[in-house]
């Protein structure tokens, strides 16, 4: 009797769990101001700015973005990356699917547009998808600090644009911070 009422109460239990885990799933919370910033900044042990600058450039050039600006007396690093969606050849489509899943997690949740309240209204349709990035990087004393801000923009073909959302997954920014991690490696080295 008492091996029947454990039994019983391991399977609540269980069953209890996934009931949570599953509601969690289903509802993910608003991360707060000061959970971004954390997974948005790295910290390296080097204090040599313009090496960890030079390592993100690399970084960012090596996934086809181009750099739009860099200051290295504010430690300032901004560049983008447009893939165009309609038109392309299968190679060029293929060397970007990477980022065109980065796009379609940001956007999975944007409403669709039509024409229904003016059907006189030109056809638009989303033409580029673009990511942008800003980097500071500065220094603490024997280190430094690299904060990045990427968001991803969705145009018409009319340039105008359809949607914008920072991109706010952690796993997003631990990916591109293990490249920098690795550039700045390599810079350290020579290479």
């Amino acid at each position: 009797m008492k091996s029947i009422l454990a039994l019983s109460a391991v399977v609540l239990a269980a069953l209890t769990g996934c009931t949570i885990v599953s509601q969690q799933r289903t509802a993910p919370q608003q991360q707060t101001q000061l959970q971004v910033r954390e997974f948005q900044t790295r910290e390296y042990d080097t204090n040599d700015v313009k090496l960890v600058l030079k390592a993100c450039l690399n970084v960012l050039q090596d996934d086809g973005f181009v750099v739009k600006n860099a200051v290295l007396e504010l430690g300032l690093l901004t560049a983008e990356k447009e893939v165009q969606l309609t038109g392309q050849s299968r190679q060029s489509a293929s060397n970007d699917d990477y980022w065109m899943d980065v796009f379609e997690n940001v956007f999975r949740t944007s409403p669709s547009r039509s024409r229904k309240n003016n059907p006189r209204e030109e056809v638009r349709f989303a033409k580029f998808r673009k990511i942008e990035v800003s980097l500071n990087v500065s220094e603490l004393g024997r280190r430094s600090k690299v904060r990045a801000n990427f968001q991803a923009k969705t145009s018409d073909n009319n340039g105008q644009p359809l949607d914008v959302e920072a991109i706010a997954d952690p796993v997003f920014y631990q990916t591109f911070f293990s490249k920098v991690d690795k550039g700045i490696f390599i810079q350290k080295q020579g290479f």
